[in-house]
């Protein structure tokens, strides 16, 4: 790029007065602000502020201050912290499960060299991931084996690819799910080449039906919790422990995806099935998420038998599915260390959540109204959690997820409404100072937009 001169030339154009490229990269206050970008993000902005100049939107005069705040607005990653102020635990949109401390802090530590997949006391090539894999199994002891993968998806297809093949996978029909963004499971089991053999109606299917359905191409019996609805009234399911005998007698893998992630029983969620209590019940393999009601990473956990465990690790399609070391990282400090924040959201205690709530409400000048969380992320289907929100006004929503600390809310019943059940209690002020600031920014003079 050629270099405008500083100055000014004859005809008095001002773009003549634009600072060089070089000049604004070697200022002291763009080099300190520029630490954590690279090169060629910083030349960009500068640029950019460069060409706001020539178009005569700003001064040339007012070129550093706009690359400063275009650098001290740009981060390294797009991503923002936010705040869920919507009661809903395990929400998608906001990332799922909020990590624990002490997996942000084994994040951190794995984040350099680390020995992931190396013996320090021989100096030899250890199993990937083997402080994961026993965490995983102490927390689910009916387990004979574990495997990581990247997501629930992955565990599933490789479960449906190492087991099945070209074969048959056998799945009720009342199990055929699509969950978010339209992603249906049976097209993602049909895509590794298996065939999908549907037994029973969509709200009822009986032991028969699987029974029928088993024969030399059975690659497994899949069951599917249907994690994110309910089929009510005139149904029936056959229980792991009673599908079990006939697939064991056949010599026929069952596989359970739970999808929550649960590995022990949960008492608020009663009817949310577990790993452990699957495996016991009689399922060869069972997957879950990480993300979810485990509170941990993006993950697929697979947990079962070590005939099966070993047969699918060996699969080539492991290797591509296989989890990097920051995941294992965090999962297992979510597994080995306190209550993730998601288990402590579900187990709030309705009465705290109430004070605080009070609290909040008048320090904001809003109202106190009874409002249910939810678990979210396909966990706790239609289960309410009885808690309370602040209702403000509804035009504060917007201004408090765009604030400088973003506040995300629900908006209903044309009120705006905070709910605190996934905020922790020492990020009440930051909560009550982004409402102090949205209300200031609404109630401020919009400028009149250029002519």
């Amino acid at each position: 790029m050629i270099q405008e001169p500083e100055g000014q030339d004859a005809t008095g154009d001002p773009r003549r007065r634009i600072p060089r490229t070089d000049d604004l990269l070697a200022h002291p206050q763009v080099a300190r602000a520029s630490g954590t970008l690279s090169d060629r993000v910083v030349r960009d902005l500068v640029h950019a502020a460069q060409d706001r100049a020539r178009a005569g939107e700003i001064s040339p005069e007012q070129v550093l201050d706009e690359v400063l705040t275009a650098l001290g607005e740009r981060c390294a990653s797009s991503l923002r912290p936010v705040l869920n102020a919507t009661g809903v635990i395990v929400h998608t949109n906001l990332g799922r499960a909020p990590l624990s401390t002490a997996a942000r802090a084994a994040l951190q530590d794995a984040a350099g060299c680390t020995d992931v997949e190396f013996d320090l006391a021989t100096g030899a090539r250890a199993r990937r991931g083997a402080g994961a894999r026993a965490a995983l199994l102490a927390a689910c002891p009916a387990a004979e084996d574990a495997l990581v993968v990247t997501n629930g998806a992955a565990a599933l297809v490789l479960a449906t690819t190492a087991l099945a093949g070209t074969g048959e996978v056998v799945l009720g029909r009342g199990e055929m799910i699509e969950i978010g963004a339209g992603f249906r499971l049976p097209d993602l089991i049909t895509s590794t080449g298996a065939v999908l053999h549907e037994v029973g109606t969509t709200n009822r299917t009986h032991l028969a039906d699987y029974e029928q359905a088993l024969g030399p191409n059975t690659g497994c019996v899949l069951r599917i919790h249907t994690s994110n609805y309910r089929i009510i009234g005139f149904t029936s399911e056959v229980p792991l422990a009673q599908l079990a005998g006939p697939c064991r007698t056949a010599g026929i893998p069952l596989v359970a995806d739970l999808g929550s992630g649960l590995l022990a029983p949960e008492p608020r969620l009663p009817a949310e099935p577990d790993a452990d209590t699957a495996l016991r019940a009689g399922a060869d393999l069972v997957l879950a998420s990480g993300d979810k009601l485990l509170g941990g990473p993006q993950a697929g956990i697979l947990l079962g038998s070590s005939e099966l465990i070993s047969r699918l690790a060996r699969h080539p399609l492991a290797r591509a599915v296989r989890a990097d070391k920051l995941t294992l990282a965090a999962l297992e400090a979510t597994v080995t260390g306190p209550a993730p924040p998601v288990l402590t959201a579900l187990r709030l205690d309705a009465e705290e959540l109430r004070e605080r709530t009070v609290r909040l409400a008048e320090r904001t000048g809003g109202r106190l109204v009874e409002h249910d969380g939810r678990v979210g992320g396909g966990g706790g289907a239609e289960v309410p959690l009885p808690g309370w929100a602040v209702a403000l006004e509804p035009e504060l929503a917007g201004e408090l997820r765009t604030g400088e600390h973003a506040v995300v809310a629900t908006v209903r019943e044309d009120a705006c409404l905070l709910d605190l059940r996934c905020i922790s209690e020492e990020e009440d002020d930051t909560v009550i100072a982004a409402v102090e600031a949205a209300r200031a920014h609404v109630a401020s003079p919009r400028p009149e937009p250029p002519r």
